[in-house]
């Protein structure tokens, strides 16, 4: 199993501590908000990892994560995506290479989750896993809509709908085997140019 941090994007909310830096190198308590969904592969046995980057700020990381030994990580690999405003799945497929026939767990750079995944990886063999939380206010998320004979599968995520399906909410956590490269090249871009 592979580890991919999406960290890229400008972070336009956070203007202007993200004039200086990225936004997962912020501090989050006492350590950079990145080292959260670092720990949390390598917690759950995953220390292959590539951290997927985007903009000026990119080179930052280098100095902050290095090569990856002070977190646990074996093996540190840095991709670039060159259009930041192409969604999680524009990321995701510059991470392809690197994962080869491998599967694959997602995170999102900002995610600073204690969740305990380890059984969840250990016990993926195929097709998609997307972690989900009951929220009250759903409608500030991406949103998953169940298949109406099998609550277990979702059949697409709406972002931010007005009126939501269900109150659960994607929180930025994915386990993916190695076909999912295979979906991404069959995405088209949606109205805000995020592939879907």
């Amino acid at each position: 199993m592979k580890g991919i941090v999406l960290a890229g994007g400008k972070g336009t909310r956070l203007y202007p501590l993200t004039y200086a830096t990225n936004k997962h190198l912020l501090p989050i308590y006492n350590q950079p908000m990145i080292f959260y969904p670092i720990k949390t592969l390598v917690s759950a046995g995953i220390k292959q990892i590539m951290v997927v980057v985007s903009g000026e700020h990119a080179g930052h990381f280098i100095p902050v994560l290095r090569n990856g030994e002070d977190l646990g990580v074996q093996h540190l690999e840095y991709g670039y995506q060159t259009n930041p405003k192409g969604g999680i799945a524009d990321a995701l497929k510059v991470a392809e290479d690197f994962v080869g026939k491998d599967n694959a767990t997602v995170i999102l750079g900002d995610n600073t989750t204690d969740a305990d995944i380890t059984k969840d990886v250990q016990e993926f063999k195929e097709g998609a896993l997307v972690f989900l939380r009951e929220v009250p206010d759903p409608e500030r998320f991406g949103v998953p809509v169940f298949d109406p004979g099998n609550q277990q599968k979702i059949i697409k995520i709406e972002e931010k709908p007005k009126k939501p399906a269900n109150n659960y909410a994607v929180t930025g956590l994915y386990i993916f085997d190695h076909k999912v490269f295979e979906y991404i090249r069959k995405c088209k871009p949606s109205w805000r140019s995020e592939l879907r």
